[in-house]
């Protein structure tokens, strides 16, 4: 097999496996601008929720979107935990090694902070160190519902020892 065979063999499995957390982070960096604030995804919800319930009151309308911002962040960092994990396995027979699960909560929390960081230069944002805590422990769910998932599977008793 020649370089550029193995070369092409080594972009595939890099597009296949990096790509989706790559293009998973731009869509998040997106999510981040002045386009996503919450006066902006606080109307598109206001009319959806006054359609659904038009006696929502206006303290009831603000717990649900405060509670559905949050809910996204974790949401998001989850799938960005699974999304690294999965690229850090690259098709590995081995379905959970903790060097990967590690790497991938390192990689969560370095995107939290930089889009927390850059939230702070918006005009219409904050940074908030909450927000990123809050980012981490979504990336951090997904890897241990993945762990607990592979032990389930694995038929692995508490003690770590098989069925």
């Amino acid at each position: 097999m020649g370089p550029l065979q193995r070369r092409g063999g080594w972009l595939c499995h890099a597009g296949i496996y990096w790509l989706p957390p790559l293009l998973w982070m731009a869509m998040m960096f997106g999510l981040s601008t002045d386009t996503f604030a919450a006066e902006h995804t606080g109307d598109v919800l206001w009319h959806v929720l006054r359609g659904l319930t038009p006696r929502v009151t206006s303290a009831q309308y603000a717990l649900l979107h405060s509670l559905t911002r949050k809910a996204a962040h974790l949401t998001e960092y989850a799938i960005l935990g699974g999304l690294l994990l999965r690229a850090f396995r690259a098709g590995a027979a081995r379905a959970w090694h903790w060097r990967w699960a590690t790497l991938s909560f390192v990689l969560v929390a370095v995107h939290a902070v930089l889009d927390e960081s850059h939230q702070a230069y918006t005009q219409l944002r904050t940074g908030s160190v909450a927000d990123s805590v809050l980012d981490m422990a979504g990336g951090l769910l997904a890897l241990a519902l993945l762990w607990l998932n592979r032990r389930k599977s694995a038929g692995l008793d508490r003690d770590g020892s098989g069925g």
